[in-house]
């Protein structure tokens, strides 16, 4: 399968912190692989190629929120693959577990006081780019 979005990933090292994307910004293929290999899920596309670009990049996998490392997904009682928290961890965002075979699937979040999941309306690939430009833009 081609890559449909780990160049747009890479794209955000030099956007947002004006400096080129480097190997060591992403994970390999291999180290990927090594860090889900005790799951029972397969991640989506989507998350896949986001780890390979980007997931070696601490000052983009925790601006603001945090993207948790391959080897920390795990799959809730209520059945979402979660991925990302906010610093104050009041929400989680997920994947239905039924969406994990989508390319780039809805993201949804949870209340964590109330551990309800609402969905997002958006796929992960935009929910992305929104959340870097909305953590980057709002510093200034």
């Amino acid at each position: 399968m081609t890559d449909m979005f780990l160049e747009k990933f890479r794209a955000l090292v030099p956007k947002y912190l004006e400096d080129e994307w480097q190997e060591e910004d992403g994970l390999t293929p291999d180290e990927l692989d090594d860090a889900l290999a005790e799951h029972s899920f397969t991640i989506p596309l989507v998350l896949r190629e986001f780890y390979l670009a980007i997931g070696g990049c601490e000052d983009l996998m925790e601006a603001y929120h945090y993207f948790w490392d391959p080897e920390e997904l795990e799959v809730d009682d209520e059945g979402f693959l979660m991925f990302l928290e906010d610093e104050e961890e009041q929400f989680t965002w997920g994947f239905r577990t039924a969406d994990l075979s989508i390319p780039d699937p809805i993201v949804w979040r949870r209340n964590n006081a109330r551990g309800q999941w609402k969905s997002e309306e958006g796929t992960f690939s935009e929910f992305v780019f929104d959340m870097f430009e909305w953590a980057f833009n709002d510093e200034d």
